[in-house]
């Protein structure tokens, strides 16, 4: 309610979308970074006209309605990022403003401003307490974006009370130092004009994003104005008759909308439509002009691919030298730079470690700092794990852009509400995680991720790589990009792995392969990435010992789990013993195995070879554990079934 003014300026003077197409590329972005007030964009939707009727505004927040408690991407045609966990959205908001205009400096020509539109967001004090805000908001000053414009909802109020206890900052302020235009509007709830100015202000400024703070009443019109009461509790039946009342309403009438309202609503999205057929033409004859360039954009905005340009994956064979999967992924990434121009990604300043720069890279900066220019595919995050994650999801969300970021995979969770909501969102986004493991060594516990794949395996619709060697990174890769609507978190190794006989490109569109087999296997030992090594060596050890052993490399479980019951049963045999290997936590491969060699506890700081030998991760402990699997599933007389899924 204390929003309604701001919003209603936004719609009916600024905002351009086109409900009827709501992927118009050159539309408007709009982002309610306080999703929790979503029942107003709902609103707007049905009166806009886009694809949310009255009886979907009478069903908020029932099943399987078209409007859910927080705004969600997949569900409510139109929304473009999913929010709700306060920050994101803002932040996301960053990452669609900077792709506009990365793709206006790839693809913009004189007369032909293809990419133009701005990126507008509402938010409130949640937001701007929480930390990925801050880093996003820094990131977008640094970047001078000015064609973000923020309006701050500033109603003094949390769930707490008032913001007098927890948030007194001058945010103008603080947004001054971050390098934001700010403006100020004093009576939001009631002067439309000042909100319009401050808008018009707002756009005319190119070199820095815009923060408008609006002084607002929430709750405004409700007996329960002002307070925290309002925020989240539904109006009594008689607070909302007088509010009826009090706007010149009937209070008498519910979901009643007069012909005026619909009118001008319907006034506004005739204008985007009109925009939408404007800008149709003008890319008709910027195709006739620019065909090469042309083709290439239709191509990226409908989410294709370059025909076979996964043959630029590079191969290998087991006669090729060790090198860290993190050095294979550097690899790869210089090799599809070249066939795909939609990959554009960073680091959180861990570049030299996470190797995610081709040489020939060109950095996304303001072309007036002279450290390069807003065509340049690569952003430099600096120390803003969190911010970098929701930056992806807006980059990707936009349109045209395949996303990737990296840092050690022990800090993914430094980030991890954007990583979550990549996966709720269906959105395809490359997380590169190096220094995978207790592998990395000297640097210790603090840095040494255990439980994290743990967790990434169990979140619904994400992927979750972890390669052996060349062809696993390369197949990594291919099976990340092709994923259009799963996120893939990719973690790397630190130190240097052999290349494997028997590995494949393309196995790892399988999850989970026979590496290595042996004619009637009694144990199978299944490992990921920088364990697979161990695992074969371990086979070696038992074939000396007459212990028949498959191999098998699991780069991704979860595509594991996409496979046939037949195919998951011929890799796994029923009623041979299985051992997993894997210097992460443990926990999890119990659905994969039935004895599991990895960590239970932190890791320590020391050399690998040593950490190793700590925690009985090598080939004698495997091997040794295989042949005790054995001797004990042959006295209990059977082999419990795995994967049972009834």
């Amino acid at each position: 309610m204390g929003m309604a003014p701001m919003a209603y300026a936004l719609f009916n003077n600024h905002v351009t979308v086109n409900p009827k197409n709501p992927k118009f590329p050159n539309r408007d972005r709009f982002v309610l970074s306080n999703g929790h007030a979503c029942a107003l964009q709902y609103t707007l939707w049905h009166l806009l006209g886009f694809d949310v009727s009255m009886d979907e505004l009478k069903s908020f927040r029932q099943l399987d309605s078209k409007t859910p408690g927080h705004p969600e991407s997949n569900d409510t045609p139109g929304i473009e990022v999913t929010t709700g966990p306060l920050g994101q959205g803002i932040a996301n908001a960053v990452g669609l403003a900077a792709a506009e205009a990365h793709l206006a400096a790839a693809y913009n020509k004189p007369g032909y401003d293809l990419f133009n539109n701005f990126t507008y967001v509402l938010l409130g004090d949640g937001c701007l307490q929480e930390g990925v805000a801050s880093e996003a908001i820094s990131l977008a000053g640094h970047w001078k974006l000015g064609k973000l414009i923020a309006l701050y909802d500033d109603n003094a109020i949390t769930i707490d009370g008032s913001t007098e206890v927890s948030f007194t900052e001058d945010t103008l302020k603080r947004f001054e130092s971050y390098g934001w235009h700010t403006l100020y509007v004093a009576d939001g709830d009631n002067d439309l004009d000042a909100i319009n100015k401050a808008i018009e202000e707002a756009k005319k400024v190119t070199d820095k994003p815009t923060l408008i703070r609006v002084k607002t009443t929430i709750g405004y019109g409700s007996l329960l104005q002002g307070e925290e009461k309002v925020h989240g509790a539904p109006l009594s039946n008689d607070d909302i008759k007088q509010v009826k009342e009090k706007f010149g309403f009937n209070p008498e009438e519910s979901y009643a909308v007069s012909q005026e309202v619909y009118d001008q609503f319907a006034a506004r999205a005739a204008h985007g439509a009109q925009a939408e057929a404007e800008w149709n033409a003008l890319f008709a004859k910027y195709k006739q002009e620019y065909p090469a360039d042309g083709e290439e954009i239709e191509r990226r905005l409908n989410g294709k691919l370059p025909e076979n340009w996964e043959a630029a994956l590079p191969r290998f064979t087991p006669a090729d030298a060790p090198v860290a999967t993190r050095k294979l992924s550097e690899g790869v990434l210089t090799a599809l730079s070249g066939v795909l121009p939609e990959l554009v990604g960073g680091s959180a300043d861990l570049t030299g470690s996470n190797l995610t720069r081709w040489k020939t890279a060109v950095d996304f900066q303001h072309p007036s700092t002279g450290l390069g220019d807003y065509s340049g595919r690569y952003l430099r995050y600096g120390v803003r794990e969190h911010a970098m994650f929701a930056i992806m999801n807006g980059l990707t969300s936009y349109g045209g852009i395949v996303p990737f970021g990296g840092t050690f995979l022990n800090f993914l969770t430094y980030g991890w509400g954007a990583a979550r909501l990549s996966a709720l969102s269906h959105l395809r986004v490359l997380y590169v995680m190096t220094h995978d493991s207790i592998g990395l060594g000297e640097d210790g516990p603090t840095h040494q991720p255990i439980e994290t794949l743990t967790l990434t395996r169990a979140t619904p619709n994400m992927l979750t790589f972890r390669p052996a060697d060349g062809n696993e990174v390369s197949g990594t890769y291919l099976c990340a990009i092709e994923n259009q609507h799963r996120p893939s978190i990719i973690a790397l190794s630190r130190q240097n792995l052999p290349q494997l006989e028997g590995s494949t490109v393309e196995a790892v569109r399988k999850g989970a392969y026979v590496l290595q087999d042996a004619a009637d296997a009694k144990v199978i030992l299944i490992a990921t990435g920088s364990e697979v090594a161990i695992a074969v060596d371990a086979a070696k050890k038992l074939a000396e010992q007459g212990v028949a052993a498959r191999v098998v490399s699991a780069p991704c479980t979860d595509l594991f789990d996409d496979q046939s019951e037949e195919y998951k049963k011929s890799v796994l045999t029923p009623g041979v013993p299985v051992i997993s290997v894997e210097a992460l936590g443990a926990w999890g491969w119990e659905r994969y195995s039935h004895v599991q060699v990895g960590m239970t506890t932190f890791g320590a700081s020391a050399p690998i070879n040593k950490l190793y030998n700590k925690f009985g991760i090598t080939a004698d402990n495997v091997a040794d554990k295989a042949n005790k699997a054995i001797a004990h599933f042959q006295k209990v007389g059977y082999v419990p079934e795995l994967l049972l899924q009834l």
